[in-house]
């Protein structure tokens, strides 16, 4: 069963929160595959990264750029890992399959999005009930992440 990390956005953005998630998963010699909910999201995701800082570079692509295998972040909209993936990102309520697959997934979701919080505390249940570790975590007036769950 894989760690599930579900992370309440209320300060920040998501082309804000996800490079530094994406970034600690890279220095942990994780690949990862990022799901957004369509085509248009993930064209939207791959600008975001290419230029969030100028200071650094997240090495990614997406299944259009071609040999998505050789990707250590891969962004799509479907539900594949063909980079061999060890983290599953799930985005704007993206579909989420069998996690089992993972060593860990993080699930990111507009804390101020009504329909966003109900999609995700239904996900938390589900993935609960089939026996994933599952942890909350909400993002504090200062920017930083606070355990809840």
């Amino acid at each position: 069963m894989a760690e599930v990390l579900f992370y309440h956005l209320q300060n920040q953005p998501l082309e804000r929160v996800l490079p530094v998630l994406l970034g600690k998963c890279l220095e942990r010699g994780w690949k990862v595959v990022v799901q957004a909910d369509s085509e248009e999201r993930v064209r939207a995701l791959d600008e975001a990264l290419w230029s969030f800082a100028d200071e650094s570079f997240l090495p990614h692509g997406t299944v259009a750029d071609g040999a998505p295998e050789t990707q250590p972040i891969l962004l799509t909209s479907d539900d594949i890992n063909p980079n061999g993936a060890e983290v599953r990102v799930l985005v704007d309520n993206a579909p989420s399959s069998d996690l089992a697959a993972y060593a860990r997934a993080l699930v990111l979701f507009d804390g101020n999005n009504d329909e966003a919080l109900a999609f995700e505390r239904e996900r938390w249940k589900v993935l609960k009930a089939a026996g994933h570790e599952v942890t909350y975590w909400q993002q504090g007036d200062g920017g930083r992440w606070e355990k809840k769950a």
